[in-house]
């Protein structure tokens, strides 16, 4: 069976999220952009993948088109055990182009996709090929986007309590923010706080030792650059808080550099970023091996989220992020919606486990 072709599809569905906005740079997300990458094959079978495309839905579009696609057109498709060794060829043979961002969005689509084509070939769901789900349903964690406003974050917070989240995480950067989120929710559940790479080392070990009395989860990436794992790893240990990263890191070797360092308690790849499932699943034992959390990151709702679900599936513990948001329609129906238990049901059917609605697909297509 051989890659016949790779498309690329911009969907974009609106959402409202209350009182929170998010901005990068300049520009204000006001729908979710997502980049579905369809591969399909001589036997009619067809495999998802999903890159990263926030504030990029074209470049990583075009990066698909004009990287991805030439590269797997033709290949036979590989089985799960061979799926690694393939992805790495596709690394080798882009590294010119850079071992991180756009370069790695557009091969995690691909890598995502052909683990969705060998649970279908397999007939199994893709949990199965990765070592066998122990869990079937994965709580969540509410993910606010930046709101800013104490009393209105107090609101939300309660909001997404009674909707059934058991943990709460913010988007904030200031010391009111997280204090009235944990007044509004209690001592006994989990608060995070992303910060978004704001702070210098200084004034990041002090945001740490101020948020102390609110007895957050752990702040997660306080410093700028991210990549600064040094700084990182000094926050951390002056800060006396715990340390979560790695939602903008590509690639086991980051991962590496980073744990090396002692940066982090917690870490985050983005399957839709950091390389797909093959990237994500080295990531995880290398995670274990440093007696590092994996708590992923997945504010998202393509393909790339399905593949979180399975990839938690396999551990004993870990919480799925959701953005907090409601939206007017989902490729996958209801199926990834929250439960009354907080909780999000991995998927049963082969690969993925699920299809997109075409419906949807082509209602919310940018062309």
């Amino acid at each position: 069976m051989k890659i016949t072709d790779v498309r690329a599809h911009h969907i974009r569905i609106p959402y409202d999220a209350g009182p929170a906005s998010f901005r990068q740079g300049a520009s204000a997300i006001s729908a979710l952009d997502m980049v579905l990458v369809e591969v399909s094959t001589d036997a009619g079978l067809t495999g998802w993948g999903d890159a990263f495309a926030y504030v990029c839905p074209k470049t990583s579009c075009t990066a698909v088109a004009e990287m991805i696609a030439p590269q797997a057109r033709g290949l036979e498709v590989p089985d799960a055990a061979s799926i690694p060794a393939a992805m790495e060829q596709i690394q080798r043979n882009l590294h010119l182009f850079g071992r991180y961002g756009i370069t790695m969005f557009a091969i995690s689509a691909l890598d995502i996709a052909l683990w969705d084509l060998a649970g279908k070939v397999k007939g199994v769901p893709l949990h199965q090929l990765i070592g066998g789900a122990k869990r079937n349903a994965i709580p969540a964690y509410a993910s606010l986007m930046r709101i800013g406003n104490p009393a209105h974050i107090a609101a939300e917070c309660k909001k997404a309590i009674k909707l059934g989240y058991s943990a709460i995480k913010l988007h904030e950067t200031t010391v009111p923010a997280v204090a009235a989120a944990r007044e509004a929710i209690g001592p006994g559940v989990p608060l995070m706080v992303d910060m978004n790479c704001p702070l210098d080392g200084p004034a990041a070990i002090q945001f740490a030792r101020d948020c102390k009395q609110a007895a957050p989860l752990f702040l997660e990436e306080p410093v700028w650059p991210p990549e600064d794992f040094a700084t990182l790893a000094e926050v951390r240990r002056e800060g006396r808080l715990d340390i979560a990263a790695g939602e903008n890191a590509c690639t086991v070797h980051q991962f590496r550099q980073m744990m090396t360092a002692g940066a982090v308690s917690h870490a985050q790849p983005s399957v839709i970023k950091v390389g797909g499932i093959t990237e994500f699943l080295r990531v995880a034992v290398l995670a274990d091996e440093f007696g590092v959390q994996v708590i992923p990151h997945s504010p998202y709702f393509g393909p790339g989220f399905l593949a979180t679900l399975h990839l938690m599936a396999i551990r004993d513990a870990g919480l799925i992020e959701v953005f907090f948001m409601k939206r007017p329609a989902c490729l996958w129906g209801d199926r990834i919606d929250v439960d009354a238990n907080g909780h999000v049901a991995v998927p049963q059917g082969p690969g993925l486990g699920y299809e997109p609605d075409r419906d949807v697909m082509e209602q919310y297509r940018v062309a």
